[in-house]
């Protein structure tokens, strides 16, 4: 088969060799053949060296995404079934395979980091949810599906409706569906320790639930306990169940989804028929964060823990500095609703947006509430996310957990 070459300038081919997977239209001096959108392109120095193979993008700044730094293999069915086994293979806990444990939820493929650009592939009991972001990932969707069922799963169910495939030039029609095998049911249950939560993987965000912040609610719920709680941006109760699993005193979940609340009270059902979170009392309030928190701030009220997890502000760096107001403002409002000694857990998934700047943007917000607070945790995407040394820009989570110490 003739592939289609990208030859890059002079100079630009230093990052390939260094394993970094984006290539931008910017470093690319020419090509050679005819690459079809998603297909594959062997990648070249201007003086003709071959650098490996890639997935052709001419709709995105990021025109080639690597799949291949071996430039004796070229991406075929097999290559891409290896990959999605291996990273299958590391997920494994305890001898099992990743998609046998019931009741599990579990980031299977990681995009770049797991050496397949544009994938996620999320399992919840057995069941796996895909989300197809770049022309690459959709030209390989047939072999993918094949390959997890292959692998075990009950079925294949689309999630591809992200907006990110718009700028791929990618369809965003018939992105929801099923592909392959069982249709799912209507809510999946999955289990983080004793806490049982329902996944809408047709509706939820992302393929359903954050999977990212599971290590992360664990460390708040380990400072819960007896505490008065506020869940900012709930969606369906995660921290908020953490906590009141963690003997919080009481947790209200604040969000602007009518629907995310009803779930996250069916959650709290299941919590407390499951013998945790009974003296735990529990409130639902659909608003505004921002503007509920300014109520709050004007009514006087006080919390002894406070979570914030917003979703994205920033999707690239051309939204950082406004998105870096949004932070400020809601960790300053935050900061002045907490008790003394009261724990903030604050958290950005913008991937723009770097951890040392997101600090800054709190140390700010510190200085401008008048109230001194360290820094008694970091926290990062779980570890079933995990980011390549040579892709930086895959560490897109990261939070800290304050304590007012006046």
């Amino acid at each position: 088969m003739d592939i289609a070459k990208v030859v890059l300038k002079r100079g630009r081919e230093r990052s390939v060799e260094h394993r970094h997977p984006w290539i931008f239209s910017g470093a690319v001096a020419r090509t050679e053949g005819s690459p079809a959108v998603g297909g594959t392109v062997e990648v070249c120095t201007d003086a003709g060296r071959a650098l490996g193979f890639g997935s052709w993008s001419p709709a995105s700044q990021i025109c080639v995404r690597m799949l291949s730094f071996d430039a004796a293999r070229a991406p075929d069915e097999a290559f891409i079934g290896e990959r999605i086994a291996s990273s299958l293979a590391r997920r494994a806990e305890g001898g099992r395979a990743a998609l046998s444990e019931a009741n599990r939820g579990v980031r299977l493929v990681h995009g770049e980091s797991d050496g397949l650009p544009g994938l996620v592939v999320d399992a919840y009991d057995g069941w796996c949810v895909t989300q197809f972001a770049s022309a690459g990932a959709e030209r390989w969707r047939q072999t993918t599906v094949a390959a997890l069922m292959a692998a075990g799963a009950k079925g294949v169910f689309d999630r591809s409706d992200v907006d990110v495939r718009k700028r791929e030039g990618l369809p965003m029609e018939g992105t929801v569906g099923l592909l392959a095998g069982v249709e799912p049911p209507e809510l999946i249950e999955i289990h983080e320790g004793a806490i049982r939560y329902l996944v809408d993987v047709r509706n939820g965000h992302k393929t359903g639930f954050y999977l990212d912040q599971r290590e992360a609610r664990a460390r708040v719920a380990a400072l819960a306990e007896g505490r008065e709680t506020l869940n900012c941006f709930s969606y369906t109760g995660g921290f908020g169940l953490a906590c009141a699993a963690g003997g919080a005193r009481s947790v209200e979940n604040l969000d602007l989804s009518r629907p995310a609340l009803d779930l996250a009270a069916r959650n709290f059902d299941l919590l407390r028929a499951g013998g945790a979170g009974a003296g735990c009392a529990v409130a639902f309030t659909c608003a505004d964060v921002f503007r509920q928190l300014r109520l709050y701030r004007d009514q006087g009220r006080k919390f002894g823990l406070i979570v914030l997890d917003p979703p994205k502000f920033a999707e690239t760096k051309g939204q950082l500095m406004r998105a870096a107001r949004g932070y400020k403002d809601i960790n300053l409002l935050g900061m002045k609703l907490l008790r003394p000694g009261g724990i903030l857990a604050t958290f950005s998934c913008s991937g723009a947006m770097g951890s040392d700047f997101f600090e800054t943007v709190c140390r700010e917000a510190a200085c401008d509430a008048r109230r001194d607070f360290q820094i008694v945790g970091r926290t990062h995407q779980a570890s079933d996310h995990p980011v390549s040394i040579a892709f930086p820009e895959g560490a897109y989570l990261k939070g800290l957990i304050l304590r007012a110490v006046d």
